[in-house]
């Protein structure tokens, strides 16, 4: 192996040092992320009006409705993009500069289809999808408005994906919590000034939150494009790379074809949730959305570390240093760990503020403060989780990060959802479906990794490695 490739950072440096010195930007990258939904919802949910009372939280129970196909646009970019990175991590660890450049430049016109397809989506299919949730027509109508703009503009969101995890890929994280700052920038600045109308500029209300938003993901996207072709330099790039190659697509897609159902079953589970919780009250589905893009900001630190354990473990795996993914695995759990206590501690003690921010009527706040006492018992269960399937990803077991995912996103929780649903103390019961959830899924977690253990990480040894 030649040096150019055993200096990498990712193959030499102490595993816990390197995997902070990647994370902790990622992790920013990924809370600021967090921040163009929970943004959204904290300016909505202070719009007035003379003719309609509360108009404030129906606005937040639109964009509740909303939210699961914005998930899902992100599974679909977030997920192609993590099979980008597994398989360019893996093949710089390789040397193997020609299916680096087929790697990157496929997982660019991955990108584009996708948005090409929800485009399509936003076109013909919002009414639907807004209507099988909801018979309250000025929900519906703002509901509709919302989700139709995010879909048309989704360019930005999916493209950033896919350029962050380029560049994670190669260990230039900063680059990449540089261009998500600056989106998230520009959404929050643009917020106030689309909804309320200032400076001159019409009110447009649920709308300008929607503009807001698109606007700050194609900034995101415009900056990481620039920096992806500027500075990553161990990238080849030229129009033969965006050519679809059948291999290239088929080794993404091992890795990140799971990836995009465990994104997706994030949005499923909450379409599902708002079904169930409906037949409870509409309170119980604003106070879910609310306390949902609260807990974001915790997850996505999780996943922002996640996606740098994914690398890493993935670099020393093609490199064949079974000590190296060890200590991946190790580090992984553990600082994930440490975010989700230290995040569980801080909701506890700072759960009524927090929620306070969003203006909401009674019931609904109680339900929110309710909400986050119960699900933050799940949290460590939660924590282990997401280490968990990060290492499946990195080393090529992506349906057994899939099996996580079923049964703390779809298997457990929407039927316990469901059956809570139906108690007499059904707005009480039915936050514990998602710890006990969580709680079911890190036991088969943790009895997968130990399969993946035995069978893959620890025969490593008998591999040949070369060291500087």
């Amino acid at each position: 192996m030649n040096k150019e490739v055993t200096t990498n950072k990712m193959g030499t440096e102490p595993v816990g040092k390197v995997m902070l010195t990647m994370g902790i930007p990622i992790i920013l990258s990924m809370v600021l992320q967090a921040c163009y939904n929970i943004v959204d919802s904290m300016f909505v949910a202070r719009m007035q009006s003379a003719e309609v009372a509360n108009l404030g939280e129906y606005a937040v129970n639109a964009l509740t409705l909303a939210f699961p196909v914005q998930m899902l646009i992100v599974a679909f970019g977030i997920g192609t993009g993590v099979g980008v990175n597994a398989l360019l991590a893996k093949s710089l660890g390789q040397n193997d500069k020609e299916k680096v450049a087929k790697a990157a430049g496929n997982g660019v016109t991955l990108g584009l289809i996708i948005f090409d397809l929800f485009f399509i989506f936003g076109i013909v299919g919002v009414d639907f999808y807004i209507g099988s949730q909801t018979k309250d027509e000025l929900i519906r109508e703002m509901g509709n408005s919302y989700l139709r703009i995010c879909c048309l503009g989704s360019v930005g969101m999916v493209m950033f994906s896919i350029y962050e995890k380029l560049l994670q890929s190669t260990g230039k994280t900063v680059y990449s919590t540089i261009a998500q700052i600056t989106g998230a920038a520009a959404n929050i600045i643009l917020d106030p000034i689309l909804i309320f109308g200032y400076f001159g500029l019409p009110k447009m209300g649920i709308e300008g939150a929607a503009y807001a938003t698109v606007a700050g993901q194609w900034v995101s996207m415009l900056v990481a494009m620039f920096f992806h072709y500027g500075k990553n330099k161990e990238v080849k790039t030229g129009w033969k790379y965006l050519k679809l190659n059948k291999d290239i697509i088929k080794e993404i897609y091992a890795v990140g074809l799971p990836a995009i159902i465990m994104q997706a079953l994030m949005s499923f589970m909450t379409y599902g949730v708002n079904l169930i919780f409906g037949a409870v009250s509409s309170a119980a589905v604003t106070a879910y959305g609310i306390f949902y893009k609260i807990q974001q900001f915790l997850f996505f630190a999780a996943f922002g570390l996640r996606d740098a354990v994914t690398p890493i473990v993935s670099f020393n795996y093609g490199m064949g240093s079974a000590k190296r993914v060890k200590q991946g695995v190790f580090y992984g759990i553990l600082y994930i760990e440490i975010i989700m206590l230290a995040g569980m501690i801080g909701l506890e003690i700072f759960t009524e503020p927090l929620i306070g921010m969003f203006a909401m009527s009674k019931e609904t706040e109680s339900l929110c403060v309710l909400a986050t006492r119960v699900i933050t018992a799940g949290f460590l269960f939660a924590g282990a989780n997401i280490a968990i399937q990060g290492v499946f990803q990195a080393v090529e077991c992506g349906i057994s990060s899939l099996v996580v995912s079923l049964l703390r996103q779809l298997v457990v929780v929407l039927p316990l959802a469901w059956l809570f649903a139906k108690m007499n103390n059904a707005s009480v019961m039915i936050w514990w479906a998602f710890p006990i959830a969580e709680a079911v899924a890190a036991i088969v977690a943790v009895l997968l990794l130990v399969r993946v253990y035995v069978k893959i990480i620890k025969p490593m040894k008998n591999w040949k490695v070369i060291h500087n």
